[in-house]
């Protein structure tokens, strides 16, 4: 079969022949018709995301849309390597496979359900929001922070903040259910302490959850705003992706001992597979509802040497097989 093969890690995948995989028992053997390409589907395609396998060669890819030899039409996520959903075939376990509604497109489901389950995830499985509840999201002009900002107002936050770095975008997230925008620059130490004092009347105002996909400088400027606002009022701060590029921070013990801030991290490992699959059936009941949108560009799975590096970037990147 044809398919993205990583041939080692760090490598560019080419699309190239691939052994014809056979669904074991309790797996579905699924002919894949469109996958999305995602942060993370690059990041375990490198070897660099703590859920790699570091199996080459292998065929890229975490998740996807396609149909069951039973004519089912379903998303399907984490299959086991060397397989991957960038391929004419995929095998799955039966319990990683939700039906799409007749109402959600291919390119749609594909889109939308990686964004969509981690913010599914970090609100309701880690957050447990509220209805009437505030929320910040952080990194709110990527493709999961807008779908955040969507699915928090759906799902009854009283007030979402928005940060990141690119002000005209965040003004634009107005429209999807933005209601107090805070832009940042964080080339210096200068940006990061405008950023911390830019967000304090913000938080004094009431911030009840934090959705953060960048991690690194504004995350901490975040964690140091909060620490000096919040005084008793627990704050649930959800860590969901390091977007901006820096893996770590140097977070001072004082921030956790003198708030009531509950640092968590919401992905493969700190909720069940089982969660993940029931956050992406959410999703899917949602988007007519709660008017979910994904910008996207579809290509043809030829092209995957092309396009791999814009992982990450608007529009996302959807590719069709066959």
């Amino acid at each position: 079969m044809k398919a993205a093969v990583v041939t080692g890690a760090g490598k560019v995948p080419v699309y190239a022949e691939f052994e014809m995989p056979v669904a074991k028992a309790g797996e579905e053997l699924i002919q894949v018709r469109a996958a999305a390409l995602t942060n993370l589907t690059k990041g375990r395609a490198s070897g660099q995301h703590y859920s790699a396998s570091g199996v080459f060669p292998a065929v890229a890819g975490t998740d996807g849309v396609g149909v069951t030899e039973a004519g089912r039409r379903v998303y399907f996520a984490m299959p086991e390597a060397p397989f991957g959903s960038l391929a004419e075939f995929c095998p799955i376990s039966v319990r990683r496979c939700v039906e799409i509604p007749e109402s959600v497109d291919d390119v749609t489901a594909a889109a939308i359900a990686n964004p969509g389950m981690s913010a599914w995830a970090a609100l309701i499985e880690r957050a447990h929001l509220v209805a009437g509840e505030t929320v910040l999201v952080n990194g709110a002009t990527g493709t999961a922070g807008r779908v955040a900002v969507q699915l928090a107002k759906y799902l009854g936050a009283g007030k979402v903040i928005v940060a990141g770095r690119n002000a005209a975008e965040l003004e634009e997230l107005k429209a999807i259910g933005a209601d107090v925008v805070v832009p940042f620059a964080l080339q210096d130490a200068s940006g990061v302490d405008e950023f911390e004092e830019a967000l304090k009347p913000v938080l004094e105002a009431g911030i009840d959850v934090v959705v953060d996909y960048l991690w690194g400088a504004s995350a901490r400027a975040i964690l140091l705003a909060l620490a000096k606002t919040i005084d008793d009022h627990a704050v649930r701060f959800v860590q969901v992706g390091s977007a901006g590029g820096e893996g770590s921070i140097d977070l001072p013990a004082a921030v956790l001992r003198s708030s009531a801030i509950n640092l968590m991290g919401s992905g493969v490992g700190s909720v069940s597979r089982e969660a993940l699959v029931g956050s992406i059936r959410k999703v899917f009941e949602a988007v007519g509802p709660a008017g979910l949108v994904v910008d996207t560009r579809v290509v043809p799975l030829s092209d995957v040497e092309e396009v791999w590096e814009t992982a990450g970037t608007k529009p996302r990147v959807v590719f069709v097989v066959g």
